[in-house]
């Protein structure tokens, strides 16, 4: 299934690059992002260059863009950032042709000599501290969403958001959260792991459609009352069941509402879209520069120290809401990617 996906995934990237040839650009004003009231969210993209060939940033910005414009109204008080964070910002081609419809900043490292105390994953943080930094001068914005270049939005995403900003976060411990991520690897996703919250919503899958498979087969077979022991076999055989099948698969039941959507406390791994309220990303900002990032401690895990070093908290939002489709990793070279 890996070439499959590597095929398929280029078709889209050619898809994305065809979108923006045939749009039209807008004036000057519009692309720059000049206009000067403060957004409720602004999505910053960020984005390095990598294989020319599947045009993740442009993947990830003509979705959020189609969106957008799908959104409409309700989508007025939102803004697209690109953070182009390639050591000599000129090499990186799919931006060049995406500075003609958003505002872009960029790190720009040519003619500096390399800092030898600076590693691949310490250069990830500074270019993630630099993305945040320049979303709060450049708008001032009420929440940053700040999403990596292989990370493609869900259809529904706007949506869920508009739900999550106007009503869910007004309940204080959320709105004091450092961040929330909008994605989780599915292969993480399983009931089958060290996490009390999953074991418990394992067991209370079980609690549940153990008595209720049970009145069923009483109906179909006659019976008039519940068995116990057929009880504890149709909660096992369900509990068993859902693992196998995959818990990733039963949360997307609750696409059906954006009121249906899960947030649970969050886990270490992986930053493909995260979350930040302002007064959030001024606190995280102070606490990534006096981290230094290296092998075995990422930003992500770094980001997932600082909730008990400081005493924060942070949440995860099940199901996903992008789905990471970056097979050629800007940090760990892999010329022949397989699906995990």
């Amino acid at each position: 299934m890996s070439q499959e996906f590597l095929e398929q995934n280029q078709q889209e990237g050619q898809a994305a690059l065809h979108y923006f040839e045939k749009l039209q650009i807008p004036n000057a004003s519009e692309a720059s992002g000049s206009d000067a009231f403060q957004p409720l969210l602004l999505v910053t993209i960020i984005t390095v260059q990598r294989r020319n060939d599947f045009h993740y940033v442009l993947q990830v910005a003509s979705r959020f863009h189609h969106l957008l414009q799908k959104c409409g109204a309700h989508c007025q008080s939102h803004r697209i950032l690109i953070c182009n964070v390639e050591s000599d910002p000129s090499s990186h081609q799919d931006v060049r042709l995406l500075s003609s419809f958003f505002p872009m900043v960029s790190r720009d490292k040519t003619g500096e000599n390399p800092d030898p105390r600076v590693n691949q994953f310490e250069k990830e943080k500074q270019d993630y501290v630099f993305c945040l930094e320049q979303s709060l001068l450049a708008y001032n914005p009420e929440y940053i969403l700040i999403v990596e270049d292989d990370a493609v939005p869900e259809e529904e995403i706007f949506t869920v958001l508009q739900h999550f900003l106007l009503a869910r976060f007004s309940k204080p411990y959320l709105r004091d959260a450092l961040y929330f991520k909008l994605y989780h690897p599915e292969r993480l996703q399983r009931y089958f792991n060290p996490e009390p919250m999953r074991i418990l919503e394992w067991l209370g899958l079980g609690m549940f459609l153990g008595p209720t498979l049970n009145c069923v087969y009483s109906w179909a077979m006659g019976r008039p009352s519940l068995s116990w022991p057929i009880v504890l076999f149709f909660a096992l055989y369900s509990m068993a069941l859902s693992e196998l099948v995959g818990r990733h698969y039963i949360l997307e039941l609750r696409r059906l509402a954006p009121t249906l959507y899960n947030i649970v406390p969050v886990t270490e791994c992986c930053t493909p879209a995260m979350l930040f309220s302002a007064p959030s990303a001024r606190r995280a900002l102070g606490y990534l520069k006096g981290l230094h990032c290296r092998q075995g401690f990422a930003k992500d895990i770094a980001l997932y120290s600082l909730l008990r070093t400081k005493g924060e908290n942070a949440y995860v939002v099940e199901p996903n809401l992008v789905r990471h489709v970056g097979m050629y990793s800007s940090l760990r070279l892999n010329d022949n990617p397989k699906l995990l």
